[in-house]
């Protein structure tokens, strides 16, 4: 009984005194704010693929690793060198924002490693744009185009890198540089055709005007063609009738003949 006793108490101590040591063994962490957790169990399953360990304080077994990643936005800033649809070097200034998906990044950290930036993004941002850039003429990306070329870049890239288990915020172009001849030219070219749209515009103007003077002298025609054929010798004798009673009452009027004249409309003479 005392042998089978010692041999219980000797098993207990053996398991307690495990236990105590693995529990000073352990690994005590603490994910801030902004970050994320990947556990990795040697003797396990291996990476925790569908676990993300969120911010606060943890306790390991001494024998897994824990990988932290930073979740919060982060910038990739690219000069490149690309060609554009005829074969002119285009330098190319671009600013890319992205970050990890909270929920996947055991299968980030698998499938690209905490490299992921040059392994993963850096290589798919300059294969977008290359291919992107190549659709297009130096004097498109110069003028009319660059809203145009930085959305197709946006919605290649976010396809992409969201089935690689990564969010895209934004892509930016912050410059777009042509070659010294190819830019003035361009500038030329363009300075030529707002010329040829003022000119154009003048000449519009101008034909308005003209169109205007032919219609207003086209209305007044028509009016005095109206009038004269409305007159006839009744309307004149009216009319002077009406005009010699407005004479007769003026001041200035001193005598008044009835009957001159070879209308037979009354005559006024003055004082003079």
């Amino acid at each position: 009984m005392n042998n089978s006793r010692l041999i219980i108490f000797g098993v207990i101590g053996l398991v307690i005194a495990i236990f105590t040591l693995v529990l000073v063994n352990s690994t005590f962490l603490t994910i801030d704010a902004g970050f994320r957790g990947v556990l990795f169990q040697p003797f396990g399953k291996g990476i925790d693929k569908e676990k993300t360990y969120a911010p606060g304080f943890h306790v390991l077994a001494p024998w897994n690793s824990m990988y932290i990643y930073d979740v919060r936005e982060q910038q990739l800033e690219e000069s490149m060198t690309v060609l554009s649809s005829n074969g002119l070097n285009i330098q190319l200034d671009l600013t890319v924002r992205i970050n990890p998906s909270f929920d996947k990044i055991g299968h980030l950290h698998e499938q690209f490693g905490e490299n992921y930036m040059n392994t993963l993004v850096k290589p798919e941002v300059r294969s977008a744009v290359r291919t992107i850039i190549g659709r297009y003429k130096p004097e498109e990306l110069y003028s009319t185009k660059r809203d145009e070329v930085q959305g197709l870049i946006q919605t290649d890239l976010e396809k992409i890198l969201a089935t690689n288990f990564i969010d895209l915020r934004a892509v930016l172009i912050r410059d777009i540089e042509l070659p010294d001849k190819v830019r003035r030219a361009i500038e030329e070219k363009i300075e030529a055709e707002q010329k040829a749209l003022k000119y154009e515009y003048i000449l519009a103007q101008e034909r308005k005007e003209k169109e205007r003077i032919l219609i207003e002298a086209s209305a007044k025609a028509e009016a005095n063609q109206i009038l004269t054929q409305s007159l006839n010798d009744k309307i004149l004798t009216e009319k002077g009738i009406e005009a010699t009673l407005q004479l007769a009452n003026s001041p200035n009027t001193k005598v008044i003949v009835v009957g001159g004249g070879d209308k037979g409309l009354p005559l006024i003479l003055g004082d003079k």
